[in-house]
């Protein structure tokens, strides 16, 4: 299940490149939060189990809204940073969400850095800059596409760990099931003004079934993430998750010049595979190096990123 996480996250890069020439980040953000909330509306109402928000208490009530503008900005700015840079960029520097998921429990929610913990952010860190060893300069010029892809996507990721901390609060309040269901519920209302419906008659048949697999990812994707959570630890879990950009390079390699036909894949030298091994191992020590002070499981199986 963690695997089929992974895997699911580490394709949507590629199905997402595949869209954005023709839809909005808008547009695609809203079907997919719309597919995912129907999945989970008729779940939950199968149930007899579909949350009342006007039921939650006054002091809770301002983190609903906080984490469906984190999730929505979270998708959003997540498109146009890849639309800006790669499909392997936008998954590198998006594990950058658990560093600051990381740092918001330390702010937050008073929780401590183990050594292993500070040595895996140290990593991640390192392994950011080697990973982008050759287009450092371009980081940082004045309207680069790249430098500003980058940004967004380090923007997002901060979005992410805002909704994640509000979400945790919530999780004690409702099942995972149910806060994602007003999540993408809220989400989809909050783009519904933005979105171009009518856009999607211009998708090839190719980018349909792309869009069809960006919907069904965020649900396979954080279903199979909480069945994991629900068989396996926590710490093994968030190591095995950390794996997704691998799968992204892998895939970008065999979709290049097939369905990726704009993509020319950039082969990596050796300080970029380096950094690559440090961004997936500094995320696994994030998770590995945590005090053993497991949170409840419905509250870790909606921690992940898009």
């Amino acid at each position: 299940m963690a695997l089929l996480a992974a895997l699911c996250w580490g394709l949507l890069p590629l199905a997402l490149h595949m869209i954005v020439p023709v839809l909005d980040t808008c547009t695609i953000t809203w079907c997919r939060f719309l597919f995912a909330a129907l999945v989970f509306g008729l779940f939950l109402a199968r149930r007899g189990a579909l949350p009342r928000p006007w039921r939650l208490a006054p002091p809770l009530r301002p983190l609903l809204p906080v984490a469906v503008l984190g999730i929505t900005l979270n998708y959003t700015l997540f498109v146009v940073g890849l639309h800006l840079s790669s499909p392997e960029t936008s998954q590198v520097v998006g594990q950058t969400a658990s560093l600051f998921l990381l740092v918001g429990g330390l702010v937050v929610y008073r929780e401590r850095f183990s050594r292993l913990q500070w040595l895996g952010a140290a990593l991640l860190v390192v392994g950011l800059a080697l990973f982008f060893n050759r287009r450092l300069p371009l980081l940082f010029v004045g309207g680069s596409r790249l430098g500003l892809g980058v940004l967004l996507l380090l923007a997002g990721s901060l979005a992410w760990a805002f909704y994640s901390l509000a979400q945790k609060r919530l999780l004690r309040e409702w099942t995972s099931a149910q806060v994602l269901w007003l999540l993408f519920v809220g989400g989809a209302l909050l783009l519904t003004p933005l979105a171009h419906p009518q856009k999607l008659r211009l998708l090839s048949a190719a980018q349909g079934w792309a869009l069809a697999f960006c919907c069904l990812n965020t649900v396979i994707a954080y279903g199979a993430y909480a069945e994991a959570m629900h068989l396996w630890q926590v710490a093994r879990v968030g190591a095995t998750v950390a794996v997704s950009p691998l799968f992204t390079s892998g895939a970008t390699l065999l979709a290049a010049g097939w369905l990726l036909p704009d993509v020319v894949p950039e082969i990596p030298n050796v300080l970029t595979l380096i950094g690559v091994a440090g961004v997936v191992g500094g995320s696994a020590l994030c998770a590995l190096g945590a005090p053993d002070r497991s949170p409840p499981v419905a509250a870790r199986a909606s921690a992940t990123p898009v």
